[in-house]
């Protein structure tokens, strides 16, 4: 028969799976770039500039902690979170690790904003811009993951494909792009080589998931 002890010590020692899952900065990662939608072995390992065994190794770390998930696709085995409260808590990782640590902060103003030196739009100041039909918002992640879910509004332009289409982009109105999130550089990539057409271009630094934690707050 299990005392209290022998309850506390059996549940924290479940909890310890999850953190001993989390120590990996690679697998941190991971996680950050399954949370904008299902990948494969290979996409996950282009992304992260990883072997294809590496990124199975981690994988196979983070099913254990039934973290993600996977199916297979043909030849392809594709991998997803295993519960949407998994981005949740990678998001309030985020938050975290910026408010205890110095550093963090340091590394993402230098990382995405000093060294850049790029302006920026918040949220708030976007939602009522696109009311007014003053910017065009551009999603240039990869197409699966703005059909997956994107922001309401935006047209999706991967980054690899914007070059191409810039002379399909109005020149009335300004530009804003959007990617992953504050750590993601694909927006900045997207900006700058808006701007070096002579495009009026801004970054937003947040998510699709952002965005719907700012609609729900409204609502």
């Amino acid at each position: 028969m299990f005392n209290e002890r022998n309850l506390k010590d059996l549940l924290y020692q479940e909890f310890a799976r999850i953190g001993k899952s989390l120590s990996s900065p690679k697998r941190l990662e991971i996680l950050d770039i399954l949370s904008q939608g299902p990948k494969s072995v290979e996409a996950l390992s282009k992304a992260t500039t990883m072997s294809v065994a590496n990124v199975s190794q981690h994988l196979q770390t983070l099913s254990n902690s039934r973290l993600v998930k996977f199916q297979k696709k043909g030849n392809y085995v594709i991998y997803e979170l295993a519960d949407a409260v998994i981005s949740d808590f990678i998001n309030s990782l985020h938050t975290l690790s910026e408010k205890q640590f110095v550093q963090v902060q340091q590394i993402k103003q230098e990382f995405l904003n000093a060294n850049l030196g790029m302006d920026g739009v918040s949220l708030s100041e976007l939602k009522d811009r696109m009311e007014k039909g003053e910017v065009l918002l551009l999603d240039v992640r990869p197409k699966e993951e703005y059909e997956r879910a994107h922001i309401p509004g935006a047209v999706s332009m991967p980054i690899e494909e914007l070059r191409e289409k810039l002379t399909s982009l109005p020149t009335n109105c300004e530009v804003v792009a959007y990617c992953r999130g504050p750590y993601c550089l694909m927006s900045v990539e997207a900006v700058e080589l808006l701007k070096t057409k002579g495009i009026n271009a801004f970054r937003l630094d947040k998510s699709v998931q952002d965005w719907n934690q700012f609609e729900d707050q409204l609502n």
